[in-house]
């Protein structure tokens, strides 16, 4: 019976040492470290992590949003475990679902971790919505104003530059000059 623990950062500019150190104290045998966002779907370490574990094993992570992706995956994630015998331990939020307390208060703690995911979400689409109400497009800019697409709409009908000068000319690259282009020879 071993304890395995895992850790996640989001970035490369992270560092996952206040986690290892935490997994370290709790008494990890073996620690395994990712560095990649939540919503990847391809996290190595986690599979080579979900590899290692034996029946009688557990895994530990410091909370649950280091482990996965979303309610539907932490719950699926939980019961592979529990099916091949392997306990889950949280630390700061102290769950652990080798008790029934522990499996409890993992899927709440889990719900309610969905549910402020979703809230955000929903408040981030309600603010663009008012942006666009108010005329406010998002994304970038675009690269050509109208007058420098005027000017490069001429270089290029008076067939005497080449698309890379023009391009340099009005400053955006080939493919951008490209576009905007057919863009305005559409319309």
């Amino acid at each position: 019976m071993s304890l395995i623990g895992y850790a996640r950062v989001s970035t490369r500019d992270q560092h996952p040492e206040a986690q290892t150190d935490a997994l370290t104290e709790a008494g990890c045998e073996r620690i395994f470290t990712d560095k990649a966002s939540g919503k990847l779907a391809r996290r190595p370490e986690l599979d080579k992590t979900l590899e290692y574990l034996r029946d009688g094993d557990t895994l530990v992570v410091t909370k649950l949003d280091r482990l996965g992706r979303s309610v539907r995956n932490l719950v699926e994630l939980s019961a592979e475990l529990d099916r091949r015998g392997v306990g889950l331990r949280v630390l700061h939020q102290g769950i652990d679902t080798s008790t029934p307390g522990g499996r409890l208060f993992f899927h709440i703690i889990a719900g309610i971790a969905e549910f402020e995911r979703d809230l955000i979400s929903e408040r981030t689409l309600d603010g663009l919505d008012a942006a666009r109400a108010r005329g406010r497009k998002g994304g970038r800019r675009p690269k050509l104003t109208e007058t420098k697409l005027t000017t490069a709409r001429e270089m290029y009908d008076s067939k005497r530059y080449t698309v890379q000068q023009i391009a340099d000319t009005v400053g955006c690259s080939r493919a951008t000059l490209y576009r905007a282009l057919d863009v305005t020879k559409a319309s």
